[in-house]
């Protein structure tokens, strides 16, 4: 046995800090599975909800609590409008908007239809622009991002993101 082969040799003083870091791991993961669910244990010391009278219809609905998300699916509409007739790009993202009244996006992404790109990108600024004149309670403080996207000029596709509440 040469010297380089005898130095490579564990000595069982060098795994005593892997056994204290496994040992340590083992009695983390049974400290957490000996706690019992903190979700029903809540459940169980609220009083059960008493039957609701024959009369009564109308159900409460449970607040949300937390952070609000965002819809991962987007609402996606299209608008047609010449680029220096704001009264009717207005108009348009009215009444494409309007199914969705009651909601706050999130974000917008605005993809403006042209040959050129800067052009195209010029248009779904301008369209992002009018959003809070269109809906502003809807689009207050939304983000929004302007994209290019070719075909024919004078339109633009939107995504919009919304709250989940």
């Amino acid at each position: 046995m040469n010297r380089r082969t005898r130095h490579r040799r564990y000595q069982p003083l060098h795994l005593a800090g892997w056994l204290f870091a496994d040992l340590l791991l083992v009695l983390a993961l049974v400290a957490m599975g000996d706690q019992g669910d903190p979700v029903k244990a809540a459940e169980g010391a609220r009083p059960s909800p008493a039957a609701p009278a024959e009369g009564e219809a109308k159900e409460k609905k449970a607040k949300p609590k937390g952070p609000r998300a965002v819809h991962r699916t987007p609402v996606k509409v299209s608008i047609a409008a010449a680029r220096g007739d704001t009264d009717r790009i207005v108009r348009r993202l009215r009444e494409v908007t309007a199914p969705h009244r009651g909601k706050h996006a999130a974000f917008v992404l605005t993809f403006g239809h042209h040959r050129d790109p800067g052009s195209g990108g010029e248009y779904a600024n301008r369209v992002n622009a009018l959003l809070g004149k269109a809906r502003p309670d809807m689009f207050d403080g939304a983000t929004t991002r302007d994209f290019w996207k070719g075909g024919a000029a004078g339109s633009a596709d939107l995504e919009i993101y919304f709250y989940t509440y």
